[in-house]
């Protein structure tokens, strides 16, 4: 989190406007402090610019006991915002991978999609970019990426549509080129 002596000016200024645009008085005790708290929280809401999400899977353990099945780390709960509008992203993630012959602790998983999912993000692109980093730095047999999230875009603004979710999905490996594999997978995601 950022001190405040480190918050450009021109950031702080940018919400009073904002505040102003809108109808507000910046200046009003209940905003005063506003500008600070909105850029303090739009820092930490960014803050995956400022890791490269593969270093969690940099430690990795050969020593599974022969365990050659599905890891599955499902209904990781998430938030991101929409690119196009800032909007609030929320949902949950199923990320599942077919090890060849390591595997990596479990928390690691979902730091990865925290790490991307801390950027301005569309959907379809975090859901990739999950399902790419563990097939980069994992090289598994198989990755899979179930995104099932609302969009605060379409939820509180535009068509209005409370309750909608979207699903997205990457198959990589055995869980793309493998019809029963895939279908496993998918059945332990619950779809």
């Amino acid at each position: 989190m950022p001190a405040d002596s480190a918050i450009p000016p021109e950031v702080l200024a940018s919400v009073g406007t904002l505040l102003r645009w809108v109808g507000e008085d910046p200046d009003r005790e209940g905003l005063i402090d506003t500008p600070r708290r909105v850029a303090r929280a739009w820092k930490d809401y960014c803050r995956g610019y400022e890791e490269d999400p593969a270093i969690h899977l940099s430690r990795t353990f050969a020593e599974v006991g022969g365990y050659d099945e599905i890891v599955l780390l499902r209904d990781i709960p998430f938030q991101s915002h929409c690119e196009h509008h800032m909007a609030p992203i929320t949902g949950t993630a199923s990320i599942a991978y077919l090890p060849r012959d390591r595997v990596v602790g479990i928390s690691k998983l979902a730091r990865v999609l925290d790490g991307y999912a801390r950027r301005l993000q569309v959907q379809e692109r975090l859901t990739a970019e999950v399902a790419k980093c563990i097939w980069e730095n994992l090289n598994p047999q198989g990755v899979a990426v179930v995104i099932d999230a609302q969009h605060g875009c379409m939820t509180g603004r535009g068509v209005r549509t409370p309750g909608v979710g979207m699903v997205t999905s990457r198959l990589l490996g055995r869980f793309l080129d493998d019809q029963r594999t895939r279908k496993e997978v998918l059945a332990l995601m619950g779809y």
